[in-house]
Parts: C-alpha cells; sequence; structure tokens
C-alpha cells in the first residue's frame, strides 16, 4: 500500500513551534517511526508553505497514491481552493490536526476542507496520523 502525507504551513516547525500545543516532536522522527509501525506501507511524504503547491501536490497524487492524509494546519480554514482540490480528485482524503480544533479559536473550528474529506481526526496529537493509517489498510 502506498499512501501520501500532505502537510501544510508551519508544520515544518513541530517540535519548536507551540510545543504546549502541537508537542515537542519533529515531524521527520514521527515520521521514522510511522514506517516502522507500518511497515507494509510505502509513504510519500510532502510539507508547504505555499497554497499553491499544496494544490499541485494533491492533485499529482491521482493514480500515484491509494490515500492521502492531509493537514492543511492553517489553510484548513480559510483556503476554499483546497476544499475545491479535495473535492476534485480521486483519491481519498483523511484530514488530521494535531490539536483538537474544536477547542481553540473560533475561526479554527470550522474546516473547508474537512468537509470534502472521508474523515477527519483532531486533537489527537501525531497519533491521528497513525490513526488515519490504520483506516487505510482496514478501507483498502
Amino acid at each position: 500500500m502506498h499512501l501520501t502525507i500532505v502537510n501544510g504551513p508551519n508544520l515544518n516547525l513541530l517540535g519548536t513551534r507551540e510545543p504546549e500545543i502541537y508537542g515537542s516532536r519533529s515531524f521527520a522522527s514521527f515520521l521514522e517511526e510511522l514506517k516502522g509501525r507500518f511497515p507494509m506501507v510505502s509513504f510519500d511524504y510532502f510539507q508547504s508553505n505555499s497554497e499553491g503547491a499544496l494544490i499541485d501536490k494533491l492533485q499529482a497524487c491521482s493514480g500515484h497514491t491509494e490515500g492521502i492524509i492531509f493537514n492543511g494546519a492553517g489553510y484548513t480554514h480559510s483556503s476554499i481552493a483546497l476544499a475545491d482540490t479535495l473535492a476534485a480528485i480521486s483519491v481519498p482524503v483523511v484530514e488530521v490536526h494535531i490539536s483538537n480544533i474544536h477547542a481553540r479559536e473560533d475561526f479554527r473550528q470550522h474546516s473547508y476542507t474537512g468537509a470534502k474529506a472521508r474523515g477527519v481526526i483532531t486533537g489527537l496529537g501525531l497519533e491521528g496520523y497513525a490513526l488515519a493509517v490504520q483506516y487505510f489498510l482496514n478501507l483498502l
């Protein structure tokens, strides 16, 4: 099985950015653990702070991956273009958020992109990514 993880803006700063909210672990470190936990899965990882680059990557996934684990970060709450992209592609998407977006500021409690995903995992830290992998293993 091949899965693609697509992370949005500022997630390259995990481990140093607001550790009280996002934890003190880098995504690179977690990704290595994820690969060890799921050796039957081939992972492709992409992170960008640019909305257009995220759209290009999501569009390029069609035909090349069996599922997308997507964390749009701040774009979750503002990007109609990313929501339109998720609606337009044929690859199933699970949206993941490290923090509980429903327990944060009002503007973070709405997800344009989550409405176009198969499901949303929020507030379970980095473990949400592992739960999304398990979902795809069960689904496919």
